[in-house]
């Protein structure tokens, strides 16, 4: 039976959260960094100090060896508090490394435990190659004992200060598609980076890069070659899920922000919160936002039981990014004019749009899910 309390444990870690964000007002800190496009580090840094960047790690690796369940609820609190949690996505990143990596990859990585700094990130999109990536045009080839990079990629997230990049390719001399994964030093040349100005998320960067005959070597490869798409296709998933966790934080501060200032805003004599058509839009976003927390805390309970589904991640981030995004919509129709002029909600709602397109567009998440219900049928 699926038991969603949390132990007196992880009680702990979530009021540890609670009490770092309420130490001080991140939002002013938050905004600046979004107006500014900068990685919010100092506040980072603080949940590092918490362990949350090594929170999935195993013990024996320095890690606390805790639950989806245990980062799915501080995901929900930092969420609740208007924290930029899409920032966070890199730092469960630590299991990846030492699943895939070899030793000198994993000790490159390891250097940043603790630090809060940007790390690594996947670079597999490119002009003519998103949710169709067997279409890719990036190429290594051998010659003379080295390994040649080459090719543009787009859209790719926080490579602007990473220090290393994992970047798929295929094998230009293989008859058949054989893509393989390349872990590389970002100060290597032959890279050039262009910053993206964003619509939201801000506070991640984003560039089109290209690599021009970049020298790589045997050493370089992560994980096996031609194994790169099947490593993807499993870090999707985490990826998504985390995505729908990061959704439902934000609708949550949204709605709450919103209830508080339809208690307080007088017209026509009486608070708005008391007219039938603004609790209309209350007792939807509520049914929407239950039902976004059920769904997320099923997910994480069924992964650390071994059986979750690529199926249930991908609904997990159509359905937050999609509701999510409604709930904030509806939240800044509440808020009315301070809404749209600086109020958090206004970079939750450009932060949301993006989410329907990042990690997996909206329909390829419908494909997968109706692709994994049918095949339970067959």
């Amino acid at each position: 039976m699926i038991n969603f309390k949390l132990s007196d444990e992880q009680e702990l870690f979530v009021e540890g959260v609670r009490d770092l964000m309420e130490r001080e007002n991140w939002e002013l800190y938050f905004a600046e960094c979004d107006e500014k496009h900068e990685y919010p580090i100092r506040w980072v840094k603080e949940l590092a100090d918490l362990g949350i960047d090594t929170m999935l790690l195993p013990e024996e690796h320095g890690g606390m060896a805790e639950s989806m369940v245990t980062l799915t609820a501080i995901w929900a609190e930092l969420g609740r508090h208007g924290a930029p949690t899409y920032v966070l996505y890199q730092l469960p990143g630590f299991s990846t490394i030492l699943r895939h990596g070899s030793q000198e990859q994993i000790d490159k990585i390891f250097k940043f435990r603790g630090t809060g700094e940007q790390m690594f990130n996947s670079a597999i999109t490119e002009p003519s190659a998103g949710s169709d990536v067997g279409s890719m045009k990036s190429t290594y080839k051998r010659k003379d004992g080295k390994i040649y990079l080459n090719g543009q990629k787009c859209f790719i997230t926080s490579s602007l200060h990473t220090p290393y990049l994992i970047v798929m390719a295929k094998d230009a001399d293989a008859e058949s598609l054989v893509f393989t994964e390349f872990f590389v030093d970002m100060s290597k040349p032959g890279i050039k980076l262009t910053a993206l100005d964003k619509l939201g998320l801000r506070m991640d960067s984003c560039c089109e890069i290209v690599f021009d005959n970049v020298e790589l070597e045997e050493k370089d490869i992560f994980g096996k070659e031609g194994q790169g798409f099947n490593r993807v296709k499993a870090e999707f998933d985490d990826e998504r899920f985390l995505v729908a966790c990061t959704n439902y934080g934000v609708a949550l501060c949204a709605f709450e922000d919103a209830a508080k200032y339809a208690n307080q805003r007088v017209q026509f004599g009486e608070a708005i919160g008391r007219t039938q058509l603004i609790q209309e839009k209350f007792a939807h976003m509520e049914m929407k936002l239950n039902a976004m927390k059920n769904m997320i805390f099923e997910t994480a309970w069924k992964t650390d039981q071994g059986i979750g589904t690529s199926g249930a991640s991908a609904m997990c981030k159509y359905f937050c990014a999609n509701e999510a995004f409604n709930v904030i919509d509806s939240a800044m129709q509440v808020l009315g004019g301070i809404g749209v002029t600086g109020h958090r909600v206004g970079r939750f709602w450009r932060d949301l749009r993006i989410d329907r397109l990042s990690g997996g567009s909206d329909e390829m998440q419908i494909l997968t899910i109706g692709r994994e219900v049918l095949k339970r049928y067959r």
